[in-house]
């Protein structure tokens, strides 16, 4: 009888249940595992709430559920939402690029490293505001800032002055980004968009004897396209630098 089952090619027991465990490992080889969780994907999670939802749908806990996690694992790596908001801001300024000073593009320079540092803000809506609970002191915001001074010192203004610009400057990135988009998007209390258009309309409907500048200089006042506005008042904080040899 044994002959004639090991002719049929008929396993023993013990082999046909070495068989069936093969096949169990090969199928969790197979399962996609679940990547641990990291602070680094914290972090991205994070801005990709922001990005999709807005900040004021960031918590931890929507963190965790995009993550497919519970809230405690996130704790492990990241302490609590202040620091999460730090390390979000320090992942935005690792994308900025700082140039090296030169002295006959220090205004040039700095303006860049500010569009920059505003075009990640934008991307993410008002993810400024993460910064209101404390001043963000990472390492990379912390390198903006040299990289700043260092352009700044290169175009010989006087240190003080460029602390405080430099000061000024992050200020106004930051409010740019949360105000901008809402401009952008005002409506009515009609769900009406109001546009360039309209608003010159509004101010032209004004009565002429008590808002006479703002009917005549409509469209002046409301003049400017894509970033121009930006541009033209961190021209006007540079451009009030003087450098000490002059």
């Amino acid at each position: 009888m044994a002959k004639r089952n090991a002719s049929r090619g008929i396993v023993s027991r013990d082999q046909w249940a070495a068989q069936i465990a093969a096949l169990d490992e090969t199928r969790s080889a197979s399962r996609p595992r679940r990547a641990p969780i990291t602070a680094g994907r914290i972090v991205a999670a994070a801005l990709g709430v922001v990005e999709a939802e807005g900040f004021d749908a960031l918590t931890m806990r929507r963190v965790a559920a995009a993550l497919q996690a519970s809230p405690g694992a996130l704790y492990v790596h990241v302490r609590d939402k202040a620091e999460l908001d730090d390390l979000m801001i320090a992942e935005l300024c690792s994308q900025v690029t700082l140039p090296v000073p030169d002295p006959a593009q220090w205004k040039a320079q700095a303006i860049d490293v500010c569009r920059q540092l505003r075009d990640q803000y934008l991307r993410y809506p008002e993810i400024w505001r993460a910064t209101l609970a404390a001043a963000p002191h990472s390492l990379e915001t912390l390198r903006i800032n040299e990289g700043l001074l260092a352009i700044l010192l290169a175009g010989e203004v006087p240190l003080p002055a460029a602390a405080w610009a430099i000061d000024a400057a992050f200020l106004y990135v930051g409010a740019y980004s949360v105000m901008s988009p809402r401009r952008n998007t005002d409506q009515d209390t009609d769900g009406q968009v109001i546009d360039r258009a309209e608003l010159i309309e509004r101010f032209r409907m004004l009565p002429p004897d008590r808002f006479p500048n703002m009917v005549a200089y409509a469209q002046e006042l409301t003049s400017g396209e894509g970033h121009d506005r930006f541009d033209f008042t961190l021209g006007l904080l540079l451009g009030g630098l003087t450098p000490a040899t002059s």
